[in-house]
């Protein structure tokens, strides 16, 4: 089949609301910036969750073999069953089963460690606005220093969704997936320095870069 064949260019299964509001974001509003063209997509939660991706995410997606071109599989690895594997290794796992469900080599997995919210935390300003954090003394940094989220050495928190759920109680700012869809938005891409989001950039590029219209 060729690209004009399919109806939808990218299936997309994820694990829960806030990571299907992030990923849509981003694609929605950010695909220049990625350096990809824009695409038309499908998104689908999974009802079992980040296991449910894991272990039973090439059947899910199965039926979509023949109407979109590619499919994406995305999960925290904290909560999905299987947390002392690498993330490397469970993305492998994943893709090795849709490659024998129908995909080939036109589906791939993305797991996010420890989980979603580590793509939350960049220096850019805008988190902390979102975040409600404007203007307050410590600044964001400094408060996560202060509290143990993170020190010199790092630049993400080590329990980012932890770091998040206290920011946003101090802020009194409620938790939301638009809150997602706000910070996909904003926050330059070139800021998060990811393992699991660099792949999802790559992978977007080498799909569905300007070229390969």
């Amino acid at each position: 089949m060729t690209q004009s064949d399919y109806s939808k260019d990218l299936v997309v299964l994820v694990a829960d609301k806030d990571m299907e509001h992030a990923v849509d974001g981003i694609l929605s509003s950010r695909f220049q910036a990625l350096g990809i063209r824009r695409i038309s997509s499908d998104f689908f939660v999974h009802p079992h969750r980040d296991p449910g991706c894991l272990i039973d995410g090439h059947e899910f997606l199965r039926p979509f073999t023949n109407s979109c071109h590619h499919a994406l599989v995305m999960l925290d690895r904290e909560g999905c069953g299987q947390e002392p594997l690498s993330r490397e290794a469970l993305e492998e796992d994943i893709e090795s089963r849709l490659r024998g469900s129908g995909w080939g080599d036109r589906a791939a997995a993305i797991v996010l460690d420890p989980e979603l919210e580590i793509w939350v935390w960049s220096d850019s300003p805008h988190v902390a606005s979102i975040l409600g954090w404007s203007q307050r003394t410590p600044d964001l940094a400094g408060w996560l220093r202060n509290h143990g989220f993170l020190d010199h050495s790092t630049q993400k928190p080590d329990r980012p969704k932890e770091a998040l759920e206290q920011v946003l109680k101090l802020a009194r700012k409620p938790r939301s997936p638009s809150l997602y869809t706000q910070l996909a938005k904003k926050v330059s891409l070139g800021r998060c320095s990811d393992p699991g989001f660099s792949k999802f950039k790559r992978t977007l590029r080498s799909w569905f870069s300007e070229s390969s219209r």
